[in-house]
């Protein structure tokens, strides 16, 4: 029997602390908090929609969901993500299946991961 390897995908994350920094800045921590809150909840739910209009098919929603992602994304720092979410919508506007299959794929775990991380408060390793 063949052995099987198991590569693990890594992709570094970038978090804009100077962008975090001037939202508190503007708005007090009290506020930004809540603005914070709410946007990480919007991504969460930007990226669940966007793996449904893949799933679906549907090229022309994915790549409007995505550029919406990627202004959100660039709001809050999150510039990973943002990058990531503008290559979907590239990939959407293009039907180029074997591209927005990668890069979706890239924006999910990148996406997951500057959740994670913003939230936590602490970015991990990469």
């Amino acid at each position: 029997m063949a052995e099987l390897t198991v590569l693990s995908m890594t992709d570094r994350v970038h978090i804009d602390s100077r962008r975090l920094g001037e939202i508190v800045d503007e708005l007090g921590e009290t506020a930004a908090h809540t603005v914070l809150t709410l946007a990480l909840e919007q991504l969460a739910q930007g990226l669940e929609v966007l793996r449904k209009a893949a799933a679906g098919g549907d090229a022309a929603e994915l790549a409007m969901r995505a550029e919406m992602l990627a202004r959100l994304a660039w709001q809050v720092g999150l510039t990973s993500l943002a990058g990531v979410a503008v290559d979907v919508a590239i990939c959407a506007e293009r039907q180029d299946e074997t591209g927005l299959a990668a890069t979706l794929g890239r924006l999910m775990r990148i996406g997951n991961r500057s959740l994670t991380e913003i939230w936590d408060g602490e970015p991990g390793p990469g």
